[in-house]
């Protein structure tokens, strides 16, 4: 019987990065499947309570993050551009952010063609993976679309001409996500059961095969 999960997951978490290469591995490797929930980055979806937190945690999340993956033996660095528009010196959130609303938007154009985990691991690596600069320009994103089995052009423009719909769709995610019992990416979410940081995947694959998943 195949298992079904839902992924949380924002673009501009470097923990989602280090997350969705595994879980999609995971979903390869055993009858599981594991569908795409994208959220807005809380930069953009709640700047307020984004500056609330202590003013360590960006500082500390790089650093982690930075660990982690080399721990994990993943590459990394901080995205060239960032997703997200950001005076980083005054901490401002800037009000147009056409990265990330057009990477999440494309994300969920690839989500409703049953692509969005081969998409987001795809397009995480020009992100964060540190091999490319300027990961919006050029046909870096063109070629990590076709890596994924999809069009770019298409993507895009479903991206311009369903704004509203695309929109609604991710802001759907994360209502299910909260409604799940957490708020934070990358969370899986077993039967109602969120498993919350790159750092809970042993244990979800735990839950998973006693819930009797199996290889392919």
């Amino acid at each position: 019987m195949t298992l079904a999960a839902d992924l949380y997951f924002s673009f501009r978490s470097p923990y989602s990065y280090l997350a969705i290469g595994r879980y999609r591995a995971m979903a390869d490797e055993y009858d599981l499947d594991i569908a795409l929930r994208i959220v807005w980055p809380i930069a953009v979806r709640d700047p307020d309570l984004l500056f609330t937190g202590n003013r360590a945690a960006p500082r500390y999340i790089l650093m982690d993050s930075m660990r982690a993956a080399q721990f994990l033996g993943i590459p990394m660095r901080w995205p060239r551009p960032d997703p997200v528009v950001q005076d980083r010196d005054a901490g401002a959130i800037a009000k147009d952010q056409p990265l990330i609303r057009r990477v999440c938007r494309i994300g969920q154009a690839a989500v409703r063609r049953g692509k969005g985990m081969a998409f987001a691991d795809e397009v995480s690596k020009i992100i964060f993976s540190g091999h490319v600069d300027g990961w919006d320009q050029g046909d870096h994103l063109a070629k990590a679309a076709e890596r994924a089995g999809l069009d770019l052009a298409q993507l895009d423009a479903e991206a311009v001409s369903d704004v509203a719909g695309l929109d609604a769709e991710i802001a759907a995610n994360q209502d299910a996500l909260e409604a799940a019992g957490h708020w934070g990416v990358p969370t899986l979410v077993i039967d109602g059961e969120p498993f919350f940081g790159q750092d809970r995947i042993d244990t979800a694959k735990w839950r998973l095969e006693q819930m009797g998943m199996v290889k392919r």
